[in-house]
This record gives C-alpha cells, sequence and structure tokens, in this order.
C-alpha cells in the first residue's frame, strides 16, 4: 500500500503544479492599485434577463435597473419568459421592460433563452448587459461598466456578491467562492492584462462580439464558460470592472447546490470536449489566457475523478484480501487536509479583505470562513455525480425577495 500514498503524493503535487500560480495572483490583488477610469463616451444598452418562473424576484432586479444612475434614455430592458407557468412576463411589464415569452420544452437552458431574445431586438445598441432575475444590481453599475467598455474592452464581467451570503453554510460557500473569484482571479488577472473569465451573470458583450460570433449560439450547460473559451481562442480581451456591484441569490438546500454544481461541472468537461484542444494548442503557443482558461475547465475535476476511483478501488481491494486498509485511509486523510487548509487560508483572506462586502454579522463571517473548506470538499461527490449522471438543465428557484435599497441598509446595520 506503499503505491498509494506515493499516487496521493503525486497527486497532490499535479494539484499544486496546474494552481500554482494562483497564489501569484494575491500580491498582485493586494499590492496593485485600481487605476480610476475616465467617464467615458455614453454608450446605448440592451439589456437582458432570461427568466423562468421568477415572479417572486424579477421585479426587485427591474427596480434596480430602473433606477440607475446612468442615462435612463440610453437602456433599454428586454426580459425572456421562458416556459414560464407563473406570473414573470405580467411582472416584468408592469416594471416597464419589454417581454417575449418562449414555449420550448426541447431547447432549455439559458443559451437557448438569450438566442431566442437577440434575435427578437430589432433595436441596434452599441453593448449588451446581461443578467439573471435573481440578481440586484447597485445603482452606479452601468455607469462603471460603461467605463470599462469605453476603455475598449469588448467583453466585460464584474463584481459578483451575494444577497443571501448569511442563510447558511451554503449560501457562504458560494458567496466567498465569488468573492474569491472577483478579488483574486479577475482583478488580478485584468491587472497583468490577461483574459477575465465571465461567470454566468453580471456581463457586458458589445455589438461588434455579437456579430462576429453570428449570434449567440452557447448552449452548452455553462454557457458563460463556453462564451469565455471561445472569445479567448479568438483572440478578444475580456476585461473587468471592480466599481459595477451586483448581487445574486444562491442555493440554501443541499440538493438544489448539488445539481446546480453537477451541471457546472459537466458544463465545464463539455466545453473542455469542444475548446480543448485550442486552449491546449494556445498555451503551447505561449497564450497565457489560453492555460488559465484551460486550468479552470479541466484539471480540478480529472484529478479528483483519478484520485477517487484509486483510492476507493484500493479500500475494496484491502477489505477483500484482508490487508489493513487503515494505510489507504490516513493517505486519503492527510490528501484532504491539505486541501482544507489551502481552502481555509484563502476563504480567511477573502473574508478579511472583502470584510464590508459581505452582508451578514460579524460572528457568522467567521463561522463561514470554517465552513468553507467543506463545502469546497463537497466538489467531490459533485465531480462522482457529473462524470456518472446524464447531463441535464433544471432551473433554480429563487425566493429572496428584497430590494436594492433594503440590502444597502442591512448592510450598514451589520456593520455599525
Amino acid at each position: 500500500m506503499e503505491a498509494i500514498k506515493i499516487i496521493n503524493y503525486v497527486i497532490m503535487v499535479l494539484f499544486f503544479a496546474c494552481y500554482a500560480y494562483q497564489f501569484l495572483y494575491i500580491p498582485i490583488a493586494l499590492l496593485k492599485k485600481k487605476k480610476p477610469l475616465p467617464k467615458g463616451k455614453r454608450h446605448r444598452f440592451g439589456v437582458l434577463i432570461a427568466a423562468r418562473n421568477e415572479e417572486s424576484v424579477l421585479g426587485d432586479l427591474l427596480d434596480s435597473l430602473n433606477t440607475q444612475t446612468y442615462p435612463a434614455e440610453l437602456i433599454d430592458i428586454y426580459v425572456v419568459a421562458d416556459n414560464c407557468t407563473d406570473r414573470t412576463a405580467a411582472v416584468a411589464n408592469a416594471h416597464g421592460a419589454t417581454v417575449f415569452e418562449r414555449f420550448d420544452q426541447t431547447h432549455t437552458g439559458k443559451g437557448y433563452a438569450l438566442d431566442f431574445l437577440l434575435r427578437k431586438i430589432r433595436k441596434k445598441y452599441d453593448a449588451y448587459l446581461v443578467f439573471d432575475a435573481d440578481n440586484l444590481v447597485a445603482p452606479d453599475y452601468i455607469q462603471e461598466i460603461n467605463k470599462t467598455f469605453s476603455a475598449g474592452y469588448d467583453i466585460v464581467t464584474s463584481y459578483r456578491n451575494t444577497k443571501n451570503y448569511g442563510d447558511n453554510w451554503i449560501t457562504a460557500g458560494y458567496g466567498l467562492w465569488f468573492l474569491r473569484e472577483a478579488q483574486y482571479l479577475n482583478r488580478p488577472r485584468a491587472s497583468i492584462g490577461a483574459n477575465c473569465g465571465v461567470s454566468g451573470t453580471g456581463f457586458l458583450f458589445s455589438a461588434r462580439i455579437l456579430q462576429k460570433c453570428g449570434g449567440w449560439h452557447f448552449f452548452s450547460l455553462t454557457e458563460d464558460i463556453e462564451f469565455t473559451a471561445h472569445n479567448i481562442v479568438n483572440g478578444e480581451k475580456i476585461g473587468y470592472c471592480p466599481c459595477a456591484v451586483f448581487y445574486d441569490e444562491q442555493p440554501t438546500g443541499f440538493r438544489q447546490s448539488i445539481r446546480q454544481r453537477t451541471r457546472w461541472v459537466q458544463g465545464y468537461l463539455q466545453v473542455l470536449h469542444r475548446y480543448g484542444g485550442k486552449v491546449i494548442k494556445g498555451s503551447f503557443q505561449g497564450n497565457f489566457s489560453c492555460f488559465d482558461m484551460l486550468m479552470n475547465i479541466a484539471p480540478a475535476a480529472i484529478l479528483a475523478w483519478v484520485s477517487i476511483l484509486i483510492n476507493l478501488t484500493s479500500a475494496v481491494l484491502c477489505m477483500v484480501n484482508g490487508m489493513d486498509v487503515m494505510t489507504v485511509l490516513l493517505s486519503i486523510t492527510q490528501s484532504l487536509i491539505n486541501l482544507c487548509c489551502t481552502m481555509f487560508a484563502l476563504g480567511l483572506l477573502t473574508t478579511i479583505t472583502e470584510w464590508k462586502q459581505i452582508n451578514c454579522s460579524p460572528h457568522r463571517k467567521l463561522l463561514f470562513t470554517l465552513t468553507f473548506p467543506v463545502f469546497m470538499l463537497t466538489y467531490l461527490p459533485v465531480t462522482v455525480a457529473a462524470l456518472t449522471c446524464k447531463p441535464d438543465w433544471k432551473p433554480i428557484a429563487h425566493s429572496r425577495h428584497i430590494s436594492m435599497g433594503e440590502l444597502a441598509d442591512s448592510r450598514t446595520e451589520r456593520s455599525a
């Protein structure tokens, strides 16, 4: 069983080798100061929202969009009520959005809904903003992201925060990961001139990008990652706007979370299948953004699956042959402890630097830093499910009814 120790050690070394460069992002994020951008030219934006049975939360998003500091005459809001059986379309109409209803049970998923919506829009815009129906948008969001767009970026992602961070360890796990992604991945990427990653919602793409892509043709389970990979391998630059802040609602239930993240991992593997060859080629040609993209869609899931398969097989063989299984268990335990320590350090750093941005009480912020490694460990069963279950898209239910003003008041009270 000495071989198992060696194998687990090799897997740990490979994991570190793949992601060690991301630790170099940390001093860049901490030491490199933000450069204020000029206001730039005012552009016309079309806002795209795909909503499926979102009557409980859609109105809050539309209210936050209707009260932007950016000129209202330069913003048009479009909602696709996608296979809805509730009052989503009526809520959107009541808040002044242009609504299109879509009924297609064969082609399901956000990618198809966005394609449908873009085909319906007849007006011309300089760029489009994409949001999920459960989002809330800071009052100066469009004003800020317009600055980055005006600076020459045709694709821009933004600062993703969580409106229900304090609900439980699951919502906090998501929230802390997205804060880390914003502060310690996308911010340093932008600082060194590398491409940032689009993450589901809260992003901009220009009319030129849409035309170059021939429309919206990204229909995988993670259409955002597919969109990112496509544009990276085709030489586009993806920027980041840290001052454009939005909030989304995270799942509170464990089963719902597992289902959602299983879909994400399956989507990463779909993107790897479609773009893996191109990003690998770009990596060997010295394109750092291709390498960065490859590390985000491939090694973690593959190494986790290999580790689980080898260790479980070894444990079963030990029990069948009457051999000592403790060596295998100790090796697994050591690997998990190393992973937990790393995740705790990353979570603690993010909690400290983003303390004022986190919407929950101080003691819960500290508590959820301790539970963050547990949340990340649940990606192990997620990876197994992703590789053994049939890919399927199912909507995530949202119910957290809160306005942007109420969220701001809540943060003020808890930081007082």
